[in-house]
């Protein structure tokens, strides 16, 4: 059996010991769909971790209004197909009460039809392209707005005039790159560049012949998260590319997983292990004591789930019912100290975040080069109320 086979063993086994033990009326049960398989495997199960912690940490404290929370975990395969049959499953047959996810941009927008359609709470919990609206979701990961000016400015100053883009072919990775290449525009940069694969790619070989003909100053790519950050780095460090390199859209447990190969990518995030607050040293050893050698790296896409299973409780509390229609408009009233620091969604759905400018260190831990504190995610939903 595969490991990410024992972790859904694991994960559904204690759904069964403690979700139907309990009757419907004194437990709460949150959805999450997630990459288990595909592109967002690599990444998939820290941020089911986080969630079990959270759960735990919160159901050892009385639950949410003195019910258990009970985690409902469904495979989305990283994709469309996989998420429509994820959301349709945790909301019309499992009848969670809330929908807590890190997805693909292509699993996002498969699910929110049907989280519109029943009308279920969604905290979003990637980060992505940005401008994804809904009246039942919000999001408390970061935009390009908030993450692309960190690393074109510091490639800038370091004397970039050329950029060649790559990115995975999909809303994710074009969103992402039409909005860094407008900024690399606007600051006096030369797009030389500018190439797709498609989400599960694992050959780069055509692309990366390309940039090494253009021979840039900097990369910039933006791929689906996990496996394909993994093959592009190892295939983009073996053509012996030399160029400055940014990604959009690596996370530190990903890092780690590319070993040496990530050794000097910039990146930006809302988090990164070496954050030196009191709140996420503790949020790390509870992580450790909890899994042990089983621990998956916490990073920016499973620190954000930890944080909004908080947020979910902490916006039930204050509605005092599940009712999404109180629920909703609480959400953007909370506020939530986590390991990242305060989070409050208040933003039209969206959260203010302080930032890091970091460079991956031969380990795969970063080094925080700058701080950026409580950047503005900038216009993304201001028709919703």
């Amino acid at each position: 059996m595969s490991r990410t086979s024992l972790l859904m063993a694991g994960v559904f086994a204690a759904g069964l010991l403690t979700g139907p033990a309990l009757a419907a009326d004194d437990t709460i049960t949150i959805g999450i769909p997630v990459g288990l398989s595909g592109a967002n495997s690599v990444v998939a199960p820290s941020v089911v971790q986080s969630a079990e912690l959270a759960a735990e940490e919160i159901n050892a404290k009385g639950g949410i209004l003195g019910k258990k929370v009970v985690l409902e975990v469904a495979d989305d395969a990283s994709g469309a197909a996989g998420a429509q049959k994820a959301f349709d499953s945790l909301i019309f047959q499992k009848k969670v009460d809330a929908l807590i996810s890190m997805e693909t941009s292509a699993a996002r927008n498969a699910g929110l039809p049907i989280v519109n359609r029943g009308k279920v709470p969604y905290i979003y919990t990637s980060f992505y392209e940005g401008r994804s609206c809904s009246p039942f979701m919000y999001v408390n990961a970061w935009v390009p707005d908030q993450q692309v000016a960190p690393i074109v400015d510091f490639f800038n100053k370091e004397g970039a005039k050329t950029y060649f883009l790559i990115g995975s072919d999909y809303a994710f990775g074009r969103g992402m790159l039409a909005f860094t290449k407008d900024y690399i525009e606007k600051t006096g940069g030369k797009i030389v560049g500018d190439e797709y694969a498609p989400m599960d790619a694992t050959d780069w070989t055509a692309i990366l012949s390309k940039v090494k003909a253009a021979n840039p100053d900097a990369i910039i790519t933006s791929t689906a998260g996990g496996a394909p950050n993994v093959t592009l780095t190892k295939q983009l460090r073996a053509a012996g590319i030399k160029s400055l390199y940014g990604n959009l859209a690596v996370d530190e447990g990903t890092a780690k997983a590319m070993g040496p190969d990530a050794e000097g990518i910039y990146i930006a995030g809302s988090y990164f292990t070496n954050i030196d607050t009191p709140a996420n040293k503790a949020f790390l050893a509870a992580m450790e004591k909890k899994f042990g050698a089983e621990l998956k790296t916490p990073n920016d896409l499973s620190v954000p789930q930890y944080e909004a299973v908080y947020a979910y409780k902490a916006a039930v509390e204050k509605a005092g019912t599940t009712d999404a229609a109180k629920v909703i408009p609480a959400l953007a009233e909370v506020a939530v100290e986590g390991p990242r620091g305060t989070i409050v969604m208040n933003k039209q759905r969206h959260a203010p975040l302080t930032m890091y400018l970091g460079q991956v260190k031969g380990d795969g831990s970063v080094s925080i080069m700058s701080t950026f504190e409580n950047v503005d995610p900038g216009e993304q939903c201001p028709k919703l109320k």
